[in-house]
């Protein structure tokens, strides 16, 4: 600092000197604050008034449209096991005619001159009214197994809507440390324009009392254009993680506090993988879906099976012999039906449902795999990234160090103009890349949560009430009458979508 200012007044330009001084000292305090322009993603936020990644869980959980499908969709699946049921009871069903009759006749006796006819139109209106009930005893092992299979069918659709529950989840926090991390790198590369235009008017000063050659105008020129250009592009990255929290949340991201890691993370790579493999819910979706697909064999099996029927029917007419005449009519019966050949179409089906059912078991052995293979991947990352956070602040401590005593070196001219913009952008990427660390890191949690089935309403101990997959079922399981349903009205937050 002393070369410097001492071959400033060596021109006799007094001002020229206090600017230089003024601007050398801004851009080591806009570099130094540079460091508070990282968000602190491992610790929480201390605004009180700022959104919370578990409120912006507990907006997208009441009101997103693909959940609130999936809940729409598993209470359709949930009817097949009333419908499956229905095979145990009887029907009743009730029919009547009424049916106009007018005949005529003509009758020819004699022939010649003598002969005579006769004849007469006849009216009778026949009245009919018939009920008939039957109830099945035996369809050949159908109805149990129909039952059985509906059932598997609800346990899988409940495995994929806690599956839709976890990726909505997911991408709630996903957005969110999305709109974190670029607006911490919008602050940083903004800090970094304000540095280089402080660098480049320094230079200039610089250049004017000939310490400088155009050279290195023209190179910190060059960094300020491109630390431009980086702004604008972290400004766009800005606004599509706002618009993509928008779209999974319900409403515009505003004041945002960084959070704290899940506190239900498995302890182990070992728990990873037991969880995983015991409770990821897409594996469970395709393990019930095999089991359904086994029950279907037996279903088609009934169809070679003989079946019983009891039968009682009742019949009575008016006017079906003669006028003012009535019949009546009781039957009771018991029907047994085997089949002997049916064209062959039943075997093919039998055969079709057992290869779909080797197809479904191969699906739910993929899926286990899967499940362990995408819990090693996120328990890896997370393990990764939590390595390279303290790896990164360490750098960017160094690169601190580094980047002073560059400065300082180049005051004395021992350094280039060149090598402090070096210093200065290496700098920023690492407080850059400590920032998108600690987004990953996170990601990595929650995609560890969701793969062994954590990431729920429940296990994240979200607001407001939590939807009960089960409060369906057992309301229409044995429903025989009625076809009234309860629509679930969207809440506030899917309405002002």
């Amino acid at each position: 600092m002393e070369k410097l200012t001492d071959g400033i007044s060596m021109t006799g330009n007094d001002d020229l000197s206090a600017r230089l001084v003024a601007a050398t000292i801004g851009v080591r305090t806009a570099l130094l604050a540079g460091v508070a322009l990282i968000i602190p993603l491992m610790s929480l936020a201390a605004s009180a008034s700022a959104d919370t990644l578990a409120e912006a869980m507990s907006l997208a959980y009441q009101g997103n449209p693909n959940l609130l499908a999936a809940r729409a969709q598993l209470r359709a699946v949930d009817e097949t096991v009333p419908q499956a049921l229905s095979g145990w009871r009887p029907t009743l069903t009730v029919n009547g005619n009424v049916q106009n009759n007018r005949s005529e006749n003509t009758i020819f006796s004699g022939g010649g001159v003598g002969q005579v006819v006769t004849g007469g139109t006849t009216k009778r209106t026949q009245q009919q009214a018939a009920a008939q009930f039957t109830q099945p005893v035996f369809r050949g092992f159908r109805t149990w197994a129909g039952t059985s299979q509906a059932k598997n069918q609800v346990f899988a659709q409940r495995a994929r809507l806690q599956a839709t529950e976890a990726q909505v989840l997911l991408q709630v926090a996903t957005a969110y440390f999305d709109v974190l991390q670029f607006q911490a790198v919008v602050d940083l590369t903004m800090n970094n324009v304000q540095v280089l235009t402080r660098q480049l008017e320094a230079t200039e000063d610089r250049f004017r009392v000939g310490e400088l050659t155009r050279t290195d105008v023209a190179q910190a020129q060059a960094s300020l254009a491109g630390a431009k250009a980086a702004l604008v592009q972290a400004e766009g990255d800005l606004q599509q993680s706002r618009s993509a929290y928008t779209n999974v949340v319900g409403k515009a991201p505003e004041q945002l506090a960084a959070p704290a890691l899940p506190g239900n993370l498995p302890s182990s790579y070992e728990a990873v993988i037991n969880a995983a493999t015991n409770r990821n819910p897409g594996y469970i979706a395709a393990d019930f879906a095999a089991k359904a697909a086994d029950d279907n064999v037996t279903v088609v099996q009934g169809e070679l099976l003989p079946s019983i029927n009891l039968v009682g029917q009742y019949q009575r007419g008016w006017n079906t012999v003669a006028d003012k005449s009535r019949s009546e009519s009781v039957v009771a019966q018991a029907t047994v039906v085997v089949p002997i050949y049916q064209q062959g179409a039943e075997y093919s089906r039998l055969r079709q449902a057992k290869h779909s059912a080797g197809q479904q078991r191969f699906t739910a052995d993929q899926a286990r795999l899967d499940a362990r293979n995408a819990a090693t991947q996120a328990w890896e990352s997370f393990a990764a990234t939590t390595a390279s956070i303290e790896s990164f602040k360490a750098q960017i401590n160094a690169n601190e160090i580094a980047l002073e005593g560059t400065q300082r070196e180049a005051e004395v001219g021992s350094r280039t103009v060149l090598d402090v913009l070096n210093a200065e952008q290496t700098l920023l990427n690492s407080r850059v890349s400590l920032v998108r660390t600690q987004r990953n890191q996170f990601v990595a949690a929650h995609q560890l949560l969701s793969t062994t089935g954590s990431l729920t309403g429940e296990g994240m101990a979200l607001s407001g009430p939590i939807y009960d997959p089960t409060a369906h079922y057992t309301d229409v399981e044995f429903q025989a009458f009625g076809a009234g349903v309860d629509l679930v009205k969207v809440p506030g937050a899917a309405a002002a979508r």
